[in-house]
């Protein structure tokens, strides 16, 4: 087999609903397992990834979670990177400014201020619970702890976010990774991560990013498509994720990283 590793993105791209993969999937997976290596590469938090590594049984391999902010394998942390607390209480700051909520994520540690229906819906797709506390609750913390966020989520409205993505960008910009994710969600991570990073971090001696195929479908998931040996765009990506993959494949609700394998990937000259 011409790969070594396949890489995929999970919301939007291996899963063909909001929180799970299909049978297909997972038939189409277990075709895979002994002859390359499966890494699930996510912004979600470890948590909200170990039940999808136990539905395609993949729990011996690692995890990127966060962008590529904590590359776990089991529970060995493998890297960490995280955005120190003088640019988390810059983010505070600004996000109130705007009337915007945050979500701290932190190895499996996840704070928000209010049960409002953006966190239930998280909650219902990502099959993990937060804890409600306030912000500058959890910041000092944090701080007495003397750690940092993973990521940062900050939920508003279009308008707030429209307003507040570019005074991110111009304060913080050199600082940390900005990431719109739709129209009223912004992910912050570290500057000096990525999910290309995390998936070179994984690469074993001898190996480069050209035995890698990589799955993807939103803004974050560019440079691995590009990156990678080969790149594959679900048919529901972004047009900029679709122009940065080799080829793309049918979309997420129609199993299409399972029909990319099934049709393909197993021929000698994939």
């Amino acid at each position: 087999m011409k790969y070594k590793m396949l890489c995929a993105d999970l919301d939007g791209t291996l899963l063909s609903t909001k929180s799970d993969v299909s049978d297909v999937t997972i038939s189409e997976i277990g075709r895979l397992r002994d002859k390359m290596r499966i890494i699930l590469v996510s912004a979600r938090m470890p948590r909200a990834m170990r039940y999808l590594q136990r539905r395609l049984n993949i729990q011996d391999q690692p995890m990127v979670s966060y962008n590529g902010a904590l590359v776990l394998h089991g529970d060995v942390e493998i890297s960490s990177a995280l955005i120190n607390m003088p640019h988390l209480w810059k983010i505070y700051d600004l996000a109130e400014s705007q009337f915007t909520k945050l979500g701290l994520y932190q190895s499996d540690e996840w704070y928000v201020e209010e049960n409002t229906a953006r966190v239930r819906k998280e909650i219902r797709h990502t099959q993990a619970t937060p804890v409600f506390r306030n912000t500058p609750d959890t910041l000092r913390d944090w701080e007495e702890r003397n750690v940092g966020a993973h990521k940062v989520m900050l939920m508003g409205t279009k308008i707030t976010s429209d307003k507040l993505y570019p005074q991110l960008e111009k304060e913080l910009g050199e600082q940390v990774h900005l990431y719109r994710s739709n129209d009223t969600l912004i992910e912050i991570s570290p500057k000096s991560v990525s999910k290309l990073s995390a998936i070179k971090s994984l690469l074993k001696p001898g190996e480069t990013l050209s035995d890698v195929i990589a799955f993807g479908d939103n803004y974050n998931d560019i440079d691995m498509l590009k990156h990678c040996g080969f790149g594959v765009a679900v048919g529901n990506a972004r047009p900029e994720v679709k122009a940065a993959a080799d080829i793309v494949a049918l979309p997420n609700v129609h199993d299409g990283v399972a029909h990319f394998i099934k049709s393909g990937l197993l021929t000698p000259n994939l």
